[in-house]
């Protein structure tokens, strides 16, 4: 900074000349020189201020903002800092190919208790059990009382819930913040679903894990913050899906069965459009798994999945296309039916006797064990065993479920011919209705071999060729037969073309060996429509008993197909798929001229 001199030689000169006084010169200047210092002081202390009010601003305007979100969170309880991985609670959304919500997430509250800090024991077990009926107010005051100090009361409880233990106004009584997993549609599609639980937990918050299913078998990716959030999308169709389930559900009550399963399949991609299986459960409340008994019958058991049953005659029809892929026969090949046939020893008969011959066609149409068993035989039990393989028949499936690995198909370990001839009818190779909905969806697509899958597709599975189309379309033309004028006459559905075949096995008997005359498992195999094949429907039933007429019936072709034919008249437009109207004959009407 350059400084004015105060006493500047020319001004002083000038003075005397003028004869003035040159100290007042110096005067002045002196005085403007205080005041510019001054001046600067003044500068330099306001800036000083605003800087250390600005300060004091920021300071006090983050105290109150932290004071604000203090109040607006919910009261939490002192905890130590634990070592080790926090508890994940988010877990993502799984919703339908439609983006429908099939399993999200609930916020909730825990309710435990710290009975050192209990002012009224008695009280508080009281009005517990009051809020809670199953709780038992004597046991609950037991442990207010004794020495435990921590004490969980309820996992989970509702607003009303909480407001009503609130009321009790019990400090020992206290909520921890929850994250539950709701299934809005209750019991649909449960057994996909599968269901879940918690895992680590604490008062703040509780580690959400899948149990059972889609659930269990995505808990990773669930879980995986990485994902933030996005939600998992399954191959099924809610809506159709609820149709399913209502009809099958109607079936299995009105034929009198104690289980029933159906599996809605895409021939080309493998997606599992619906699949159900009852008795069912609701994931909301899950029940406990069986620790006696039958496991088959807990509501928990998947029978499209878990349950390995002899399917009978539905496997005819890969008997067939094995013997046409080899060049053994065609459909118009004529096979010796006469009874009895003996192999190993063991008589093997027709269920009526339908003459010393059949075509192949109809050894397929009348559902000739005899017939079948010819064929077997010609093929052999090595090439057999390599055709179920290939049809994916001997392994369990790959569908994206815990419980599939569980489904391992079950057969003899030393095949002679009498299993060859057995296992061509359906007897003696016990698998999944999964299984079976899989292998008619190789035939139904034009003989490549396809998974079934939850998850949605791109396009079309280019499995590896398990026949040729010539020899499918043959397949696909004689089950369609089995409608038209065969066992399955009460699956033809207006304007869908249905095809399929049926299957009666007498289920094993457990206790004594052999198998029982009056429990049976029957089973429909469709697909449809026949002309352009799109979706295959396998429906079983456990048990069933036909009552309407003078005797009980229990053959697939009363029981299952009915069933299946009314799943197929529901879903069918669901599916997208317009009904072929064959045009009426004209009758009445001449024809002239103008």
């Amino acid at each position: 900074m350059i400084r004015t001199p105060l006493r500047p030689l020319a001004r002083i000169l000038r003075a005397r000349a003028n004869g003035e006084n040159p100290s007042e010169i110096e005067a002045e200047n002196r005085r403007q020189r205080h005041e510019q210092m001054r001046d600067r002081a003044r500068n330099r202390a306001e800036s000083r201020l605003l800087v250390l009010g600005l300060c004091f601003f920021a300071a006090f305007g983050a105290i109150g903002l932290r004071m604000g979100a203090i109040a607006a969170t919910e009261p939490e309880e002192p905890r130590t800092a634990a070592v080790g991985n926090p508890i994940i609670g988010q877990r993502a959304d799984i919703l339908d190919r439609n983006g429908r919500i099939l399993a999200t997430n609930f916020d909730t509250h825990a309710l435990y208790a710290q009975p050192p800090q209990m002012i009224d024991p008695r009280g508080a077990a009281d009005g517990l059990a009051a809020i809670f009926p199953e709780l038992d107010a004597d046991e609950l005051y037991e442990d207010f009382t004794g020495t435990r100090k921590f004490l969980w009361i309820r996992r989970q409880i509702s607003p009303e819930q909480m407001q009503a233990v609130h009321d009790i106004g019990d400090p020992g009584l206290l909520f921890g913040p929850r994250e539950m997993r709701l299934y809005p549609n209750g019991s649909i599609a449960a057994h996909i679903l599968g269901g879940a639980g918690y895992g680590r937990e604490g008062v703040d918050s509780a580690e959400v894990i899948g149990v059972a299913g889609v659930e269990r078998q995505f808990d990773d990716y669930l879980r995986d913050p990485a994902n933030e959030g996005e939600p998992l999308e399954l191959s099924i169709d809610l809506t159709i899906q609820a149709a399913l389930e209502r009809v099958l559900q109607g079936g299995m009550m009105l034929m009198n069965a104690k289980g029933a399963s159906a599996v809605l399949m895409d021939v080309h991609t493998g997606e599992i459009i619906a699949m159900a299986s009852l008795p069912d459960f609701d994931p909301n409340n899950r029940p406990r798994p069986l620790t006696e008994g039958d496991q088959s019958d807990s509501p928990l058991f998947n029978r499209n999945v878990q349950g390995l049953y002899e399917l009978g005659s539905t496997f005819k029809i890969f008997t067939v296309a094995q013997s046409m892929e080899l060049g053994l026969t065609n459909p118009s090949t004529m096979i010796d039916t006469t009874m009895p046939l003996r192999v190993g020893g063991f008589p093997i008969n027709d269920f009526h006797y339908y003459g010393p011959q059949l075509s192949v066609t109809d050894v397929i149409v009348k559902s000739s064990n005899v017939g079948t068993a010819r064929i077997a035989m010609e093929i052999g039990a090595e090439r057999q065993q390599d055709f179920l393989r290939d049809l994916g028949l001997m392994d369990p499936t790959t569908v994206e479920m815990v419980e599939a690995s569980t489904g391992r198909p079950i057969y003899p370990q030393t095949w002679r011919e009498v299993n060859t001839v057995t296992i061509s009818y359906g007897h003696g190779l016990s698998t999944s209705p999964l299984h079976l909905a899989s292998a008619y969806a190789t035939i139904a697509n034009g003989g490549t071999r396809v998974a079934p899958t939850l998850l949605v597709q791109d396009g079309p599975q280019r499995g590896e060729r398990v026949i040729s189309p010539e020899v499918a379309d043959a397949a696909v033309d004689m089950l369609r037969q089995v409608v038209v004028r065969g066992t399955a006459s009460f699956g033809e559905v207006a304007g869908y073309e249905v095809a399929g075949k049926t299957g009666t096995a007498e289920k094993p008997n457990p206790r004594g060996g052999g198998y029982m005359d009056d429990k049976v498992i029957a089973t429909f195999a469709s697909l449809f429509p026949a002309s352009n094949p799109q979706y295959v429907l396998v429906v079983s039933l456990d048990e069933p008993t036909e009552t309407s007429g003078d005797e009980p019936r229990r053959t697939a072709g009363w029981t299952a197909v009915p069933v299946a034919a009314e799943i197929i008249r529901r879903v069918a437009p669901l599916l997208g798929l317009r009904p072929q109207i064959e045009p009426a004959t004209v009758t009445g009407v001449t024809l002239t001229s103008n």
